[in-house]
């Protein structure tokens, strides 16, 4: 875990000098997970690119470092792979190339969300050696790290799918996806690490032979009902907030101007546009605080225009003002989540990040609702996506707090 990393100590103080192996520095990154409390240098992230796409198991990259008699110098480093990757920001700009090789994930804030937090920290701060101590031993948390440390001493070194299983996989991806990007590729990959994920939690109640397992149909099942969840905004290259915003408040605005208009007076006046002031109000009606304007400008706008949800137009009453245009109008299921399901912290009784149900592992299997929360008699594992990915170690998580 790191706060911050420039480019060039990431390498020197993960690697390890080889003479041997003509003094190259070896950074051996496989099965570890980065977790980053910000985003890391953008710089770092560039020099990681090859690596976050999982080009090959070793890259081998050159950097140079300063020296003090020589000036610069070229040093060859060993990059070995490969590792979960995760940051949080709360900035909302991304270069494309990383959002395309990360998940893309946004913490809820609802009231109870808050109002928990706000519990929990009037707990810590009364009496911080108290509420580590009930954390430590509230019994969710600790069956949940049970049964991940008794997944790491399995040393599972492969999850097979079945070839009945593939043709499923294939069948339901073409589906979902009648047009195929470029991106679909590396989306394909995140949705069978996540079946691969979902049969690691549950390996007892799979096929073993020695380090290797096979992923069952339910495996597939859950993995895409996750998928669909935060599907859409991933193919959009969108934070869950952002698209969440824009279904809440862009749209609503939108549908309240032109929706009861008459067709011949809306066809020849055309469509009335949405100024920021209508959207920082409606921002403020719907989750009751305000946002920032120049955020809003400079971060938001854009990047809903870049995927084509919206177009920005000048008024033609007042040049000095953009007008905004949904461009994409299609109707969404309320019944899905676009963000995580529960606050995520410890509440009055219970822990919502846990295995419940389990006095000891293993016992039952894991599954996932994609609906539903979990309750004792449901054994699951709440921000499942997150969980999941980290235990298999092959995917790269962005979550984006605001």
């Amino acid at each position: 875990m790191r706060g911050y990393c420039s480019p060039t100590a990431f390498f020197h103080d993960f690697g390890i000098y080889d003479k041997e192996n003509k003094g190259y520095i070896t950074v051996d990154l496989s099965r570890k997970i980065l977790v980053f409390l910000d985003q890391p240098h953008n710089q770092l992230l560039e020099r990681l690119r090859p690596f976050l796409s999982h080009d090959k198991k070793e890259i081998n990259i050159k950097i140079t470092d300063k020296s003090q008699k020589q000036g610069l110098r070229t040093k060859n480093v060993i990059l070995r792979g490969y590792a979960s990757v995760i940051f949080c920001t709360a900035g909302l700009h991304i270069d494309e190339q990383e959002a395309t090789r990360f998940i893309l994930l946004s913490p809820e804030v609802n009231q109870e969300k808050i109002k928990q937090g706000i519990q929990a920290s009037i707990r810590k701060e009364s009496n911080n050696k108290e509420y580590k101590s009930v954390l430590e031993e509230n019994e969710d948390r600790v069956i949940l790290k049970e049964r991940l440390q008794a997944i790491k001493q399995e040393a599972i070194e492969e999850v097979l799918i079945p070839e009945e299983l593939q043709k499923e996989i294939e069948k339901r991806f073409f589906e979902q996806n009648k047009i195929l990007k470029p991106r679909h590729q590396r989306d394909i990959k995140r949705l069978i690490c996540i079946i691969k994920a979902l049969a690691l939690l549950n390996l007892w109640w799979r096929n073993k032979n020695s380090r290797t397992i096979v992923a069952v149909k339910s495996d597939v099942n859950e993995a895409f009902a996750l998928w669909e969840k935060i599907s859409v905004s991933q193919e959009l290259n969108l934070p869950p907030y952002i698209y969440k915003l824009y279904l809440e408040v862009i749209l609503p605005i939108w549908n309240g101007k032109n929706g009861n208009r008459d067709g011949e007076i809306a066809e020849v006046t055309g469509k009335i546009g949405i100024t920021r002031q209508e959207i920082l109000q409606k921002h403020f009606d719907v989750y009751g605080r305000m946002l920032d304007g120049n955020q809003l400008r400079q971060q938001i706008l854009p990047m809903l225009e870049t995927c084509g949800l919206i177009i920005q137009e000048s008024d033609p009453s007042n040049k000095r003002q953009k007008l905004i245009y949904p461009t994409a109008l299609f109707t969404v299921s309320n019944n899905k989540q676009y963000s995580e399901t529960s606050s995520g912290v410890l509440g009055n009784s219970v822990i919502q990040c846990g295995v419940n149900g389990l006095e000891s592992y293993p016992t039952t299997e894991l599954t996932i609702s994609p609906t539903k929360q979990y309750s004792e008699n449901e054994n699951g594992v709440n921000n499942a996506v997150e969980i999941a990915l980290n235990v298999f170690n092959g995917a790269k998580v962005v979550q984006y707090d605001h």
